[in-house]
């Protein structure tokens, strides 16, 4: 389209790619100057707020209070969240297990269901 003066109009996809292009670029643009800043205070506050590693006797003590997936009962593994009787046969009957994981990956439980529980289990290996 024309306008009076003779220049030409941008038509609607013009403009839209025209906004489009302008806040990507812009956006990246802020992102690019405030960025760096940014990322260093956050790295300086993580690693200020980061807990110290566990020892190896710590991760044991801490995986004392775990339930053990090897060894539990029925009625401990039913008072896990979305765990049933029939998902705490399913564990029973799977046994033994190398990793907690395992659970998953066998399909003795849904993904969901794994995720669920998965940081109040543990799978000790089986004393022989």
């Amino acid at each position: 389209m024309h306008r009076r003066d003779g220049t030409q109009a941008a038509s609607l996809p013009e403009l839209i790619l025209i906004v489009c292009l302008v806040a990507l670029f812009g956006t990246a643009a802020v992102q690019g100057l405030g960025g760096r800043s940014g990322s260093l205070a956050r790295a300086q506050t993580a690693s200020a707020t980061s807990p110290k590693p566990q020892t190896i006797g710590q991760k044991i003590a801490a995986s004392q209070q775990l339930l053990d997936i090897n060894t539990a009962t029925a009625d401990q593994l039913k008072a896990l969240p979305g765990m049933g009787a029939a998902y705490a046969e399913r564990v029973i009957s799977g046994r033994p297990y190398t990793a907690k994981n395992q659970l998953a990956t066998r399909g003795i439980l849904p993904k969901g269901e794994y995720e669920r529980i998965r940081e109040m289990i543990v799978a000790h290996r089986p004393k022989s």
